[in-house]
């Protein structure tokens, strides 16, 4: 599939987009599985085919479905939310290769914390006025200073799975 992505300035559709985490919790034997509900984000691809934006989670929109952990995720243990209401991602580079991979290069801040994130996505639907990017990886909350781990209980890294769809706002 060789898609051309248009150039223009790109707006996240929040309603048909998400943002999912899955944690090992328990030793390995429990998998905590949540979503962020308030995402935004936009973008924009630039004449000569370069790739800037940013994706916003609201930190305190974690739902795991059960609302005692939800309280403990946005408390200073986790997320801070008080203090960081805010995840972003800023895309620095996403390269569109023939096969509809997209490699995606940018900066990740969770609690105030910015480290570099590389992760391959999948164009997944694409015209001249909407596209649909999936992607999966892994976050290793350790570097973010999300680092309780009572009793040995949590792992470190979080697979993140997120279907992101973005509409043209503006023609370049």
């Amino acid at each position: 599939m060789t898609v051309a992505v248009e150039t223009g300035l790109w707006q996240l559709d929040a309603g048909a987009s998400t943002v999912a985490l899955k944690h090992k919790a328990m030793w390995g034997l429990v998998t905590v599985k949540g979503v962020f509900a308030a995402v935004g984000g936009g973008g924009e691809v630039a004449a000569d085919g370069t790739v800037t934006g940013t994706l916003v989670l609201d930190a305190a929109s974690v739902d795991t479905k059960n609302a005692k952990r939800d309280t403990h995720l946005r408390s200073a243990d986790f997320f801070d939310v008080e203090k960081h209401p805010e995840i972003t991602f800023a895309v620095r580079a996403a390269e569109l290769g023939a096969d509809g991979a997209v490699k995606v290069s940018g900066q990740l801040t969770v609690r105030g914390i910015s480290r570099p994130q590389t992760f391959t996505a999948r164009l997944s639907q694409a015209d001249a006025d909407a596209v649909t990017l999936d992607a999966t990886f892994t976050v290793d909350r350790n570097e973010f200073g999300v680092t309780l781990n009572q009793y040995g209980m949590m792992g470190g890294l979080t697979t993140i799975t997120t279907t992101l769809r973005f509409t043209r706002t503006v023609a370049a």
